[in-house]
């Protein structure tokens, strides 16, 4: 991954992209360019017989795939937090209304 002028150039399967992140971004371009390629090494070694968009194909749906799961338990999470904090506040009125 090189940057020349504030393009960064991906090697992607074997292939080249330049690509201009906004300013800032530089560094999540390059952990999502990490992803994508350790994703389709991944699928690759899952099915050696896969290649070109096929394999692409399949290492998108499969990235798309955690992401929906890690979306799901994030969810989840935030609604336990709520939870505990909506019981907090609960507990913490009534002991100011005892008072």
């Amino acid at each position: 991954m090189n940057r020349y002028d504030g393009v960064t150039v991906l090697s992607i399967m074997g292939n080249d992209y330049s690509v201009k992140a906004p300013p800032g971004e530089e560094q999540t371009l390059q952990q999502a360019a990490a992803m994508l390629q350790a994703s389709l090494t991944e699928t690759k070694r899952q099915y050696p017989t896969l290649i070109g968009d096929r394999l692409l194909m399949l290492a998108a749906l499969n990235l798309c795939s955690k992401q929906i799961q890690l979306e799901k338990q994030h969810k989840i999470e935030l609604e336990r937090a709520q939870e505990q904090v909506d019981a907090t506040v609960q507990a913490i009125s009534r002991t100011i209304g005892q008072g």
